[in-house]
């Protein structure tokens, strides 16, 4: 069975919405995908209760018994790692995680006791300041990709004291393990999805 058919799941970051990845969903539908569209708002609703919502939409594509894509964006990827663990039987083509952080972010770090960030992230953001959080994630039982930016400053003040990053997330943030370098490009973290050369390796992976 070929990749072309295939149904292949987009979850957005935090903060964001499914039309933040509308372009990279367009490209999926030229190629012979036929990409759907995973939404929440971490303000509204809780951290646990966007993976119990996931995990059911999950459940739901796998009834369906052929072979799927994951794609999520920053914390996107996170919610699809967690989701995944409660799905074991879901047959996964690839997943790919674009600028997720699969280790504690140093920005969250610092801006986890601003007002605006709890109000905005709520218990996500608790998800993403927590240290231990991010020790009992579940490791990925399917092939994945992870794709970093470098497009961001290096100056010494900032949260990322000089380490390759895009902009939010740092490059030595993304590994889901230390001998497994994630792919890097340079790229910002926010439209990272929109470059040609990350959809060119989000096919790649989804079509072998």
């Amino acid at each position: 069975m070929t990749g072309r058919s295939s149904k292949v799941l987009l979850v957005h970051g935090l903060g964001r919405t499914p039309l933040s990845l509308i372009l990279l969903a367009r490209r999926l539908a030229r190629e012979g995908y036929r990409p759907e569209s995973f939404g929440y708002y971490a303000f509204a609703e809780s951290h646990q209760r966007i993976v119990d919502r996931l995990v059911r939409r999950l459940r739901l594509l796998g009834s369906e018994d052929a072979p799927v894509g994951l794609i999520g964006h920053s914390l996107g990827g996170l919610l699809l790692r967690q989701a995944l663990a409660r799905v074991p039987e879901l047959p996964v083509r690839g997943l790919v995680m674009l600028g997720t952080p699969n280790r504690p972010p140093r920005l969250a770090q610092r801006v986890k006791h601003w007002r605006t960030f709890r109000l905005f992230a709520r218990s996500c953001g608790e998800l993403l300041a927590t240290p231990e959080a991010f020790a009992s994630l579940p490791l990925p039982n399917c092939p994945y990709l992870v794709i970093a930016g470098t497009a961001g400053w290096r100056w010494k003040w900032t949260p990322f004291g000089g380490a390759a990053n895009d902009g939010f997330v740092a490059v030595d943030e993304t590994p889901v393990h230390p001998d497994e370098p994630p792919m890097t490009l340079p790229v910002a973290h926010t439209f990272m999805m929109n470059n040609r050369a990350v959809q060119d390796a989000i096919l790649e992976l989804l079509g072998r």
